[in-house]
């Protein structure tokens, strides 16, 4: 008997595929907003140093570069975990459950932190109720910022904000629902069945003639005749012909 071991082929359901889309449009959104960020953050820099220039502050340009460092550093920060993210959308096509679980926990901070930075963008950064430590008040600084960046950069950085953290939490819920949990659960070895008429592992199979293991044919091309056994009368076939040549048919008898 055959006992091979096969893993059936698994078809990939649509719910991965279209989870893998999503973090790739995720991926999109956070390129976009960190070239929007890195094209606006020299106003935004000039902005907050002239909004501190006029206040106790004593030195408004260390503040500015605080800020400056804040921003370029979240904003790659980002980028760097949606990449992850994409290269794990690879990995969750080939239905690999390691992947998918690390998809969740990277997933998660992602949306606590895409989801913290939209609440903060449409409420305004820089909002306060008042002077802070002899410095400007934070609707002084926010109106700064906004007369010194173009005013399509607000509601731009708002909407991918929105699309990717919409488009993560979709990509997240997909792939835990039960045709994804079927496509990543690891699939059980087959056994296959022999095919029939398939010769025995380490049996020679004569032609016509199914060889049986542990009893090999006799009388047959290839395999020699059993000998006698020592006891045993020797067969018709092993005998000497007895028959006088005078009996053989064919043949003259001897003159005397």
């Amino acid at each position: 008997m055959v006992d091979t071991q096969s893993t059936p082929a698994r078809q990939r359901p649509s719910i991965v595929t279209i989870s893998s889309y999503l973090l790739f449009l995720f991926l999109a959104c956070q390129v976009i907003s960190l070239i929007i960020t890195l094209a606006t953050i020299g106003k935004t820099r000039d902005a907050i140093r002239d909004a501190y220039a006029g206040s106790s502050i004593d030195n408004p340009d260390q503040v500015a570069d605080v800020f400056f460092a804040i921003g370029i550093g979240s904003g790659i920060l980002l980028l760097l975990l949606a990449i992850v993210l994409g290269v794990l959308a690879l990995f969750n096509n080939q239905g690999r459950n390691g992947s998918r679980i690390t998809t969740w926990i990277v997933g998660g901070i992602m949306i606590c932190c895409t989801g913290g930075g939209l609440i903060s963008g449409a409420a305004g950064s820089f909002t306060s109720g008042g002077d802070t430590a002899g410095g400007p008040s934070g609707e002084e600084v926010q109106r700064r910022i906004e007369e010194a960046v173009p005013s399509w950069v607000t509601p731009v950085s708002l909407l991918l904000g929105v699309v990717s953290l919409l488009a993560l939490l979709a990509a997240l819920i997909l792939l835990a629902l039960p045709k994804a949990n079927e496509f990543f659960r690891k699939p059980a070895a087959g056994w296959e069945p022999p095919t029939p008429g398939a010769a025995y592992p380490g049996y020679p199979q004569t032609p016509g003639q199914s060889a049986q293991p542990g009893y090999p044919s006799t009388g047959e091309p290839g395999y020699p005749s059993t000998p006698a056994q020592p006891g045993n009368p020797p067969s018709s076939a092993d005998r000497p012909d007895d028959t006088p040549p005078a009996d053989r048919p064919g043949t003259t008898p001897p003159s005397s």
